[in-house]
């Protein structure tokens, strides 16, 4: 009778400690209207997080010894720069590699970091102790679960939003998300209230921000289509009705033939058409994904890309330097060209 008692019991806190976490994140890759996200990545950012925390384990447990700390302080004070900082470099890589455009992916991949560290952590305790309560486990599910996956979140957006105007995310883009990342899960460990009041605190704040910002992104990213399709679309115009030359990307390129080699400043606006239709090509999947149509890609798109890889190697990193502002080159930029090509 224990043994059935027992395997009840562990049927009932398996569920309550990993899958509220989970659940979210699928509700989270519900709303995503543009589906800016492919699942195999979502599953890529659990793993990854999984893998943090093993890290962590032994990375804490080799400072806490160092440190001469107790659990209680290390886990206030300690863990979290030490978490928040390894789960935010698997954020950053996300960015380096420009698979984040738009809020909406940093809050969903985001999330998708801190639930694999949560869902890891979560099995790591059910490991330590099969009888643990269920109160305990509602906690560790509901409040420590949801507390790791929205701080990464967090991070992530603010890391965006100051990194928005940008090419590449820079330090001081970072710090800012990373202090509040940390700051926050500094103040869920402390325990200034009863750890179920911790947990309604985090179900009150963190989901209905999350929604917020979600909200907030896709109204932002429909706006940012219908204005940079117009400006692209102008400028495709231009190129194809001989008057590029009156614009400044065109006086430019015209100056730079006394410059440089008349092959360089061709393979130069070549790329500008290029990356241009590239780009109208990403908006306008984008806005039939908005209408309920899921577009894929053809394969002129694909002979498009490899013609833009060709012109990127053919003008090299200085060439690419020169176009950027005429490209208005920023992170979403070259997310979408990333969504198109993948």
């Amino acid at each position: 009778m224990d043994k059935i008692h027992s395997l009840l019991a562990l049927l009932t806190v398996v569920p309550v400690g990993l899958l509220p976490v989970i659940m979210f994140l699928l509700l989270l890759i519900y709303l995503d209207t543009y589906r800016m996200v492919r699942m195999r990545l979502v599953l890529a950012m659990l793993a990854a997080g999984g893998v943090v925390a093993v890290a962590c384990y032994f990375l804490n447990g080799e400072l806490m010894d160092l440190l001469g700390m107790n659990l209680t302080h290390y886990s206030r004070w300690v863990a979290p720069i030490v978490e928040e900082t390894l789960k935010a470099s698997v954020v950053l890589w996300l960015f380096g590699t420009h698979r984040i455009g738009f809020l909406v992916d940093s809050i969903i991949l985001g999330f998708a970091v801190g639930a694999g560290f949560a869902v890891i952590e979560n099995f790591y305790y059910l490991y330590l102790d099969h009888n643990t309560t269920l109160m305990l486990w509602i906690v560790r599910g509901f409040g420590t679960a949801v507390m790791h996956g929205g701080v990464v979140a967090i991070f992530a957006v603010i890391t965006q939003t100051l990194a928005e105007r940008s090419v590449d995310v820079r330090p001081i883009h970072c710090l800012p998300g990373l202090l509040a990342a940390m700051a926050m899960h500094s103040i869920f460990n402390h325990f200034f209230v009863s750890p179920v009041l911790s947990t309604v605190g985090v179900l009150l704040i963190l989901p209905p921000l999350l929604y917020l910002l979600f909200r907030i992104s896709e109204h932002r990213t429909h706006d940012w289509l219908e204005v940079d399709f117009d400006e692209d679309a102008e400028l495709m115009r231009m190129l194809d009705s001989g008057n590029f030359g009156l614009t400044p990307a065109g006086q430019f390129l015209g100056s730079m033939r006394d410059k440089l080699e008349g092959t360089l400043v061709a393979d130069m606006l070549c790329y500008l058409r290029v990356y241009t239709e590239l780009a109208l090509r990403a908006k306008g999947l984008l806005l039939a994904r908005e209408n309920g149509l899921d577009v894929g890609m053809d394969d002129e798109t694909h002979e498009k890309f490899r013609e833009l890889h060709y012109l990127e190697r053919s003008i090299g990193v200085a060439g690419r330097l020169t176009m950027r502002p005429f490209l208005q080159m920023t992170t979403k930029d070259l997310w979408q060209l990333y969504v198109l090509g993948k």
